[in-house]
């Protein structure tokens, strides 16, 4: 048995991991029966993992509509502490190693704002070489963890350096949607390395064969600068032969060429530079509508009693936090301006 498996079963590390996914969630019903008896919980999960028994226990299913309608298929929490200690003791390492530097979602220090914070400094740097006459592609993978392949996937792990880690990886693929062979489950976190890895192909294909100097993505999410628009056309192209022929994956009607003057949307932003070279961000119009919607939302819920002036708090909190990154100073004003929060009589 490998020694990297044996760090995923170790007690030490699953208290670790038992302690990351319980982090503000100990309220949750299913983390509250783990808790009754965590140490014989994680020994439990040591016994099955050092014995080669532990297998996923099935998921939960629920839609989440934000911004958009989607599925979301959740772990039991015993699962989710096995997730964590496989992707911080074996995973991360590994996929650390072979994913380029601009490819951003779950890695340490590259969530959405190392995204944001690329890209800005990419169109600065375009600025100082062509000014404002460029071009983006921007590239979206229709229904990407729906269509990401469970063959490919397990070839692409077929080197993986530890035969029992690997094996448990292969379950995980499998224990999804094994009837097709199709799909990863959102709600995992290996499936946020998975989905990352699965598109390294095309990231080489961008960097090394089309030296794109300015390309960023967050999962499936891929932007493009460069000044020459037929370029650009010649790149989709390719980027849409190989994500078919080698991925079995199709870009959606969101792929389009914008000039640089017009702007791309990114990471619920949208970014264009000015004629003086200022990198603008504004927040997108269906992140507006929906952040005005959720504040109405708290405003009724108070009242009813349903919420608690600290947990508004805390959710305008992470609001503010989020808007500083962009030029959404009126927005906020605006916005926070109509939050009164009275209790209705009972």
């Amino acid at each position: 048995m490998g020694e990297e498996y044996e760090n995923i079963y170790k007690f030490e590390n699953l208290y670790r991991s038992y302690r990351m996914a319980a982090r503000g969630k100990h309220g949750k019903a299913d983390v509250i029966a783990f808790e009754t008896d965590a140490s014989g919980e994680l020994w439990r999960l040591h016994d099955e993992l050092e014995a080669r028994t532990y297998r996923v226990s099935g998921y939960n299913r629920f839609m989440i509509h934000d911004p958009k309608t989607r599925e979301i298929q959740a772990l039991s929490f015993k699962d989710r502490v096995v997730q964590h200690s496989l992707c911080d003791n074996a995973l991360r390492d590994y996929f650390e190693r072979r994913l380029i530097y601009d490819c951003a979602a779950c890695r340490l220090r590259k969530g959405t704002h190392f995204a944001m914070r690329r890209l800005s400094g990419f169109l600065r740097d375009f600025y100082r070489e062509y000014g404002t006459e460029g071009y983006f592609l921007k590239c979206d993978v229709r229904k990407f963890f729906d269509n990401i392949d469970h063959d490919i996937l397990k070839k692409m792990l077929r080197k993986y350096p530890d035969a029992e880690v690997k094996a448990l990886l292969y379950d995980i693929i499998d224990s999804y949607h094994a009837d097709t062979g199709k799909g990863l489950p959102m709600g995992n976190q290996t499936s946020q390395w998975f989905a990352l890895y699965y598109l390294d192909r095309i990231d080489r294909l961008i960097k090394e064969k089309m030296h794109i100097r300015f390309y960023t993505r967050y999962m499936d999410d891929m932007v493009l600068i460069h000044h020459d628009r037929e370029y650009l056309k010649a790149c989709l192209a390719d980027i849409r032969q190989a994500a078919w022929e080698e991925r079995g994956l199709e870009l959606n009607e969101k792929t389009q060429i914008f000039p640089i003057s017009q702007g791309v949307d990114y990471l619920g932003w949208h970014f264009y530079l000015s004629d003086s070279g200022k990198v603008i961000r504004r927040l997108r119009t269906s992140n507006k509508r929906r952040l005005k919607r959720r504040l109405n939302s708290y405003r009724r819920k108070y009242a009813a009693g349903e919420k608690s002036y600290e947990e508004i708090k805390m959710s305008i909190r992470s609001y503010n936090a989020h808007l500083k990154h962009g030029h959404a100073w009126r927005f906020k004003k605006r916005l926070l301006s109509r939050l009164v929060l009275t209790r209705g009589r009972g």
